[in-house]
């Protein structure tokens, strides 16, 4: 079987089994509290990152209201995120290169977001992509490891695995393919003990028998 053909398939089989795929971490209509999100989910459950964030953003609603509030009283918050240190630092410096550096805006580009302490590849497409519109591959673990188990991608380098995903899958699956890797490998395609025998995938992965 052709790749090409191959792939259709595996999209056509991922759309049957997780329809409603979106994002885990909340999103609202403001881009920085999405910001937010994505840098205390290092490390941490989305689940855990939406508990958290529901507070923190009841008492700081707005990147000025981080600068006013200060690295401390932002770090007590998140402290169950876990690296609350780090990661309050990182908040409230996003929070002062939006006042400072972008005129009080989230950036609308991979590259200007990567600016951010705490922002990488993966947390920028996952802003353009959910924000702004813009087509973007999310590489996490999950993707990196069914998407490697279906041999779509080769290697263990995340930019890497972009590119070669890029220019396999049709440009509007970009982001919603990545959230059906997510849903896909926390269901069956687990890290340890995968469940080929139950995965409606096997037939086209080429590492169903051998994982």
């Amino acid at each position: 079987m052709r790749k090409k053909d191959r792939v259709e398939l595996i999209l056509q089989r991922l759309h049957e089994l997780y329809p409603q795929t979106e994002c885990t971490l909340d999103i609202d209509d403001n881009v920085f509290h999405l910001v937010v999100r994505a840098v205390l989910s290092a490390q941490c459950t989305d689940v855990r990152v939406n508990e958290v964030t529901k507070v923190l953003f009841k008492k700081y609603p707005d990147y000025m209201d981080f600068l006013k509030a200060g690295e401390e009283k932002i770090a007590e918050i998140i402290k169950p995120c876990g690296f609350f240190r780090a990661k309050s630092h990182y908040l409230y410096e996003i929070a002062r290169m939006m006042r400072d550096d972008f005129s009080g805006q989230v950036p609308r580009t991979q590259e200007e977001l990567m600016r951010f302490p705490g922002v990488g590849r993966k947390v920028a497409n996952l802003i353009v992509s959910e924000m702004f519109d813009t087509p973007a591959v999310v590489v996490d673990t999950h993707c990196m490891r069914v998407s490697g188990r279906l041999g779509l991608s080769s290697g263990k380098d995340p930019l890497v695995i972009e590119k070669e995903l890029m220019k396999i899958l049709p440009k509007e699956e970009w982001a919603p393919f990545g959230h059906r890797m997510v849903d896909h490998g926390r269901a069956v395609c687990t890290a340890r003990s995968p469940k080929c025998g139950e995965c409606t995938l096997s037939e086209y992965c080429p590492s169903a028998k051998k994982v």
